[in-house]
C-alpha cells in the first residue's frame, strides 16, 4: 500500500449499478421494485444501452453511507444472477470505479476513458 491512507469520511455516498440485458430484464425490474419497496433509496434511470463507464444495460441505486449496512447485505442475498457493481463516491471517479469497487457476480470491464483528464 502506498500513499496516505484515506478516511472513511471521504466517502460521500455509494452507487450500486445493476447490470442486465434482454434476457434478464424481468429479474432486474423485480429487484428494482423490491429495492424501492424495502429501502428509502434514490433509484437512477433505467438504461437499455451502455451508459458512462458501464458496458451493459444498467440502472443505478444511489445511497448514503449510513444505509450501507442494510442495503449491501440485502443486495448480496437478493440479486439472483444479476451482476452488481458497487463503488464509493469520494470525488475521485476513476479510482472509485477502477480501484475501489466491489463486484457481485462476474466483474465487467468498464469504459474508464471518460475519467481521463486531458
Amino acid at each position: 500500500m502506498s500513499g496516505a491512507l484515506l478516511a472513511v469520511e471521504n466517502i460521500e455516498s455509494y452507487h450500486a449499478h445493476v447490470y442486465f440485458d434482454e434476457d434478464t430484464r424481468e429479474p432486474a425490474q423485480a429487484l428494482r421494485d423490491a429495492v424501492s419497496a424495502n429501502f428509502d433509496i434514490k433509484m437512477g434511470r433505467w438504461h437499455e444501452r451502455p451508459v458512462g463507464p458501464h458496458p451493459m444495460w444498467s440502472y443505478q441505486i444511489a445511497f448514503e453511507p449510513e444505509q450501507f449496512d442494510s442495503l449491501v447485505p440485502w443486495l448480496m442475498l437478493n440479486r439472483g444472477e444479476l451482476i452488481v457493481l458497487l463503488h464509493p463516491n469520494s470525488g475521485e471517479g476513476l479510482q472509485d470505479h477502477r480501484d475501489r469497487p466491489l463486484w457481485f457476480g462476474e466483474p465487467q470491464e468498464l469504459e474508464l476513458g471518460m475519467f481521463d483528464k486531458d
